[in-house]
């Protein structure tokens, strides 16, 4: 696809306003986390250092960008550590105020990490956690495309997914696991510029890893474009000795390089003329500068040289290739931390920075004030700014809301044996056989395991996405299949390979269309349960950036019982709890599965404000994103309906399956597939303590936080709040004991007796699992229905318990 013509190349007078506006950026981003600093040694007596030589190294580079080169639909994931220069930039563009400068670092101040759902000024992807949003952009792409694909995208012109990368960055697996993703779909309209300043946090990068990179790039079919030297040293190098001088720098170790870099111009010459001076025409090249002159001609590296970045941005403009930019930067440059290899932590103290105040004009008193040091008349400066293409983007309009039928299908399940993974399919089978608007912005992904997670009749369906269509060659050559296997522009399902930190990026990348590329998608991914572990930093991350999704993972527990313990979950629960922006179900029932569906299609739409529903105490207006945790374990289907006062029980998180009566003294709660024993063991209690009450719990995590929220508001001093666990347990008398069991983790539910002061014992999995029957690991780990009958005995011991066997099994 053709994209727009790169711009032409900055006249004279546009660089020298560039130029005097990349100082000020400089000072700002300097000024923001010393001013920082200063305030926290009066309140706290501790210094925050980390950011001022790490996010100096990229200012050219942004400023170039910001300034210069990008457009409204470009987007892009700034380098965590460059966040004061991003800052800066926004503030100088009229999108940042000074109190938020003011407060970096502080309560409610801009973000040391650049943050999408924190800062105001317009982040593209949040980061901070190292190398996803690098890999973000790639996958952001990939969506932009499937959205285009659709001609979803109007009049909207195609936008650059563009990151900044640290070449310490660049360490993180993540990111070639991506791009083996990116080269499988063809990547396109995607740039990562890799600040190459060659120093980590704690030491300085090997030699020659450069040449890594680019190779690395090159095989998976990106352009790669070094930028190493400005023009100060092009030219220098087409000086008599000139190639001598590119010789040494070339060959000179990044340790070398570094420490020169900080000692200046004397070092240099010492240095030079030491190792290259000849008496002729090199000693000539250096003796005709000053120890500034030569300072500032060794490190004109392209990285800092903006005729040379605009140059190489212009060129890569012309075409949609993915590219790779590895620039060569100096930590610090510009400031008195400069290549010292301890300047990570750095902070440039009272006199370094009354010297760096000097340096750059800037009086005591005016530091926040736009244009002041700068020589360039501030009608001038303004004028620029208010004319860069960047600052035309205007705020993402609202995508509409998707409508959601008022009841997902469920055909013929009452009765029959089934799991809630194959209803999972078979819902969306149902789905897909209509072609509504909800049916087609339903997007599938999953890491290599979409048939064994239950997608597979969807996809016969809805088909694969590829940009160009890819026919099925078993089904060209008549072999018999159960899949249809076609990719074209049309499909629906994305499919991955198996690394599920790509599953969880691409979920991330889906589930912000809406606000990237102002259409939204509704987007599930599934894979392995226990694999949840693997994507966890990029789950989290996806979270943190709001993105909107429905994550379905099985099966859970130990259910997969023959695979043992590798294919076996414990405390994937607790993680559906404890993640901020996920909201955790697990349903033992199809019906009830339906239910959370229909609510999770709904909920990750929604995006409001305003205090917490009076009735659950949940912040369900602003919605978030869905974690199903089903089994492959096969239960019998209830038999009925599912009315509007159970369907809203059943998204609170819990609804009694066997209501208890006034002088209950035991009251059985499980979630999700140990259904079968938690009812059975019901059945061999009930003849002896009749009063015993069944709690289907569907969502540990929503009665958790509606508890604790209650508790909250009661403290603030709402006396009435009162929470839907709270109610369902209003009626219990207080010496009524709680059995609580799942397959998984029993802290889980452990926390149900503090609700109303009830004794309990929770039953759950805590080790890694054995192979063998279901039967076998949940006698073994103590969750069958025996198990349950000797914990509610051991709890309300006053009458024995007739159908109770003596304790046996390897668990016991």
């Amino acid at each position: 696809m053709p994209t727009a013509p790169a711009p032409s190349s900055p006249s004279p007078d546009r660089l020298a306003l560039l130029a005097e506006l990349e100082k000020k950026i400089l000072w700002l981003a300097a000024w923001t986390i010393h001013n920082a600093n200063h305030l926290r040694d009066n309140a706290e007596g501790i210094k925050v250092g980390g950011h001022q030589a790490s996010s100096a190294s990229l200012a050219t580079i942004m400023t170039a960008l910001y300034l210069d080169v990008l457009r409204p639909q470009d987007r892009v994931a700034v380098k965590p550590h460059a966040s004061p220069i991003f800052h800066a930039i926004q503030y100088l563009l009229g999108r940042q105020t000074r109190e938020k400068l003011e407060n970096f670092r502080a309560y409610k101040g801009a973000q040391s990490y650049p943050s999408r759902t924190k800062d105001i000024d317009g982040v593209d992807f949040s980061t901070g956690s190292v190398g996803l949003g690098v890999a973000q952009t790639l996958f952001s792409s990939l969506v932009q495309d499937y959205v285009r694909a659709k001609g979803w995208s109007g009049e909207h012109p195609e936008g650059r997914m563009i990151a900044l990368v640290g070449d310490a960055e660049m360490d993180e697996g993540n990111i070639f696991e991506a791009l083996l993703e990116g080269w499988k779909h063809g990547l396109r309209n995607t740039w990562w510029i890799v600040d190459y300043n060659r120093q980590s946090l704690d030491a300085v990068v090997r030699e020659g890893l450069w040449q890594r990179f680019e190779a690395i790039f090159q095989n998976f079919g990106w352009d790669v474009v070094v930028l190493k030297y400005g023009v100060l040293l092009e030219a220098a190098f087409q000086e008599p000795g000139g190639e001598r001088l590119r010789d040494w720098i070339d060959n000179c170790p990044n340790q070398l390089y570094s420490a020169l870099c900080f000692q200046g111009g004397a070092s240099w010459r010492k240095r030079l003329l030491d190792e290259i001076g000849d008496q002729g025409p090199v000693t000539k090249l250096v003796e005709s500068r000053s120890d500034e002159e030569l300072a500032r001609l060794m490190t004109n590296l392209a990285g800092h040289d903006l005729p040379t970045l605009l140059d190489a941005f212009a060129k890569a403009g012309t075409h949609d290739r993915p590219t790779c930019f590895i620039a060569y930067t100096i930590k610090g440059f510009g400031l008195p931390l400069a290549g010292h290899k301890d300047n990570h932590a750095g902070l440039m103290n009272p006199t370094q920075m009354d010297a760096f105040r000097t340096a750059m004009n800037v009086r005591p008193g005016h530091e926040w004030e736009n244009f002041e040091g700068l020589s360039e008349a501030p009608e001038k400066l303004q004028a620029f700014l208010d004319a860069v293409p960047f600052n035309k983007r205007e705020k993402a309009a609202v995508s509409p809301h998707i409508d959601v039928p008022a009841v997902l299908p469920t055909p013929g399940v009452g009765g029959k044996e089934l799991s809630t993974q194959a209803g999972f399919g078979q819902i969306l089978n149902e789905i897909s056989r209509d072609d509504s608007d909800f049916a087609n912005r339903i997007v599938t992904t999953s890491p290599d395991v979409t048939v064994s997670t239950n997608l597979g009749p969807w996809v016969n369906r809805r088909g694969l996405f590829a940009l160009e269509s890819m026919a099925d060659t078993f089904k060209s050559e008549r072999i018999p299949s159960t899949f249809n296997w076609e990719f074209s522009p049309s499909g629906q399902h994305l499919e991955l390979g198996i690394a599920e930190m790509n599953l969880f990026l691409m979920l991330s990348a889906l589930g912000l269309s809406h606000s990237i590329n102002g259409e939204r998608l509704l987007p599930i991914g599934t894979l392995y349960d226990p694999f949840i572990y693997r994507g966890a930093d990029a789950l989290n991350y996806a979270c943190y950036q709001d993105a909107r999704f429905i994550l379905v993972a099985t099966p859970s527990g130990i259910t997969l019982a023959p695979e043992g313990g590798a294919h076996q979950s414990i405390g994937t629960p607790l993680i559906g709890m404890a993640q901020d922006g996920l909201a955790a179900f697990e349903p033992a029932f199809v019906d009830e599965l339906a239910t959370i569906l229909r609510f999770g299609f709904d909920y990750i739409q929604r995006n409001g404000d305003g205090d917490p529903d009076e009735r659950t105490w949940l912040r369900d207006q602003t919605g978030g994103s869905i974690y199903l945790r089903l089994s492959t374990r096969p239960l019998e289907q209830p038999v009925r309906a599912i009315d509007e006062e159970l369907s809203r029980a059943i998204v609170d998180g819990a609804y009694w399956l066997r209501k208890p009566g006034p002088n209950a003294e035991v009251v059985i709660a499980y979630t999700g597939a140990v259904a079968p024993e938690a009812i059975e063991a019901t059945g061999l209690l009930a003849e002896d303590r009749r009063d015993i009450g069944l709690l289907a719990i569907t969502s540990a995590d929503r009665l958790n936080a509606g508890w604790t929220a209650a508790g909250r508001a009661r403290e603030r001093g709402l006396v009435h709040a009162q929470s839907h666990v709270e109610r369902l347990f209003a009626d219990l008398p207080h010496h009524c004991s709680l059995v609580t069991v799942l397959d998984g983790h029993p802290a889980t539910l452990g926390w149900l007796g503090s609700v109303g002061g009830h004794r309990t014992r929770s039953l759950g999995v805590e080790h890694f699992g054995q192979t063998g029957t279901i039967a076998d690991l949940y006698r073994h780990h103590g969750i069958d229905a025996q198990a349950i009958v000797r914990a509610a005995l051991a709890l309300a011991p006053e009458r024995p318990v007739r159908y109770l066997r003596e304790a046996s099994g390897p668990g016991v």
